[in-house]
This record gives structure tokens, sequence and C-alpha cells, in this order.
């Protein structure tokens, strides 16, 4: 199995390290196990961050997030949430309001149709993933998880 990522992106040269090839691997697994998730989306005029916000308020309930709170959860960062706001808003899935007790917050949340939409993509986005995944037994996932999670703990 090693060497594969090698072949598959047609590198004549070795990796520098086998830390480049680790995150060019991590790089390239990730984009093919998005790719049925992002088609799911396409079909609710969707981005994977808009998604993820959405998600992300429909957790926080009904009192909603201050914007930044929303920035710090997003699983991928996004530099521009305000836009991605807009978008949102002027599609009726989220609304914004000052904060009742600071009036220099503002706190979006997701609305009713927000709501109804991502009820609609809880299976398909759960079906692409288990389908993504479903030829790895479950105890190497957790390995693989674990992994993931070491990484991320040195930042």
């Amino acid at each position: 199995m090693a060497g594969r990522l090698k072949r598959e992106i047609k590198q004549k040269r070795p990796f520098s390290s086998v830390q480049e090839e680790v995150v060019l691997s991590i790089m390239r697994t990730a984009d093919q196990v998005v790719v049925p998730m992002n088609d799911a989306l396409r079909g609710a005029s969707l981005s994977p961050s808009q998604y993820n916000v959405l998600r992300i308020l429909r957790g926080a309930g009904e009192d909603g997030l201050p914007c930044g709170e929303i920035t710090e959860r997003m699983v991928r960062r996004d530099p521009d949430l305000t836009r991605l706001l807009d978008r949102l808003e002027a599609a009726n899935l989220v609304s914004r309001a000052r904060d009742t007790r600071d009036r220099r917050i503002i706190r979006a949340s997701i609305t009713g149709e927000g709501l109804a939409l991502l009820d609609s993509l809880d299976e398909p986005m759960e079906e692409s993933i288990r389908r993504t995944l479903a030829h790895v037994p479950v105890a190497r996932l957790r390995t693989l998880l674990e992994l993931l999670e070491e990484v991320r703990a040195a930042r």
C-alpha cells in the first residue's frame, strides 16, 4: 500500500520526507472523502462551509451564537464569516440580531427553513459518509481517529 500516493499523483521523485507524504496523503484523502458530501450539498445549493454553519447553529439551539463563537467551532476556518452569513440570511436559513445583553455582539440563529433544510440533508449526508468509509473496519477507523487527534493536539 505504501507508495500508492506517489503513483496516484504521478510523482517521479521521492517525497522529501515521510511528513510531506503524510500531509499530501491527508489532503488527497480529504478531497476524495468530501466529494460525495459536496454532491449532496450542491443539490441544496450549499457550500460545505454553509452546511457547517447551519449544523453549528442547529446545535446551539434557539439562542444562537455570537459570530466569533461560530468561527471557533467551524471544522474548516472560513476567513469571511460575515459574507457566508449574508448568503445564508438572504436564503432565509439564518437570522442575525444584536445581543440583548451586549449590543456590540451580533448573534446568529438558524431559522425554521434552515432546520427543515438540514433535516432533509441528514440522511443523504450520513449515507454518503457511511458509503465512503464502508470498506474500512471500525477498529481501523478508531485507530485513524486517534492518530488524527494526535496530529491536531500538537497545535
